[in-house]
């Protein structure tokens, strides 16, 4: 299993949701993804914890979650619970000492872990209560 990043896990889940990594940094973003029919596809990168624009995608059977920032107790940790969404918060590079600081100026961090994920296709392991891992699929 080749582990390429990890984060806090938003709840113990034994579903391993795979797809391919689709950052999506705004809501025309998310419609767009609606609209093309291929959600079920695709595990979602965001940046924040209150992202409330993905609510849609939730509701219309997200498969995975990764977000750059935020906490399991922030709106998406507990939305992602209620739908039964595995997700990964915080997440970070596995081979980077870069993390996310909070009220630190993260823009370089967000941009090597969306680079790095973006695109790629992995699959999310979460039953650990509190670390989730982020698997890169070949």
């Amino acid at each position: 299993m080749s582990i390429i990043a990890e984060g806090y896990n938003s709840f113990e889940t034994d579903k391993t949701p795979e797809g391919t990594v689709m950052f999506l940094p705004d809501p025309k973003a998310v419609i767009g993804l609606l609209q093309s029919g291929k959600l079920k596809d695709h595990i979602l990168l965001a940046e924040g914890g209150t992202t409330t624009f993905l609510a849609p995608a939730l509701s219309m059977g997200a498969i995975g979650v990764l977000t750059l920032s935020g906490a399991p107790e922030s709106h998406l940790g507990i939305l992602s619970r209620e739908f039964q969404i595995p997700c990964i918060m915080t997440t970070y590079l596995c081979d980077s000492d870069s993390r996310y600081v909070t009220g630190g100026n993260n823009g370089a961090h967000f941009a090597a872990v969306t680079a790095a994920l973006n695109g790629k296709r992995v699959r999310l392991h979460c039953t650990d209560g509190d670390l989730g891992r982020v698997e890169l699929l070949a």
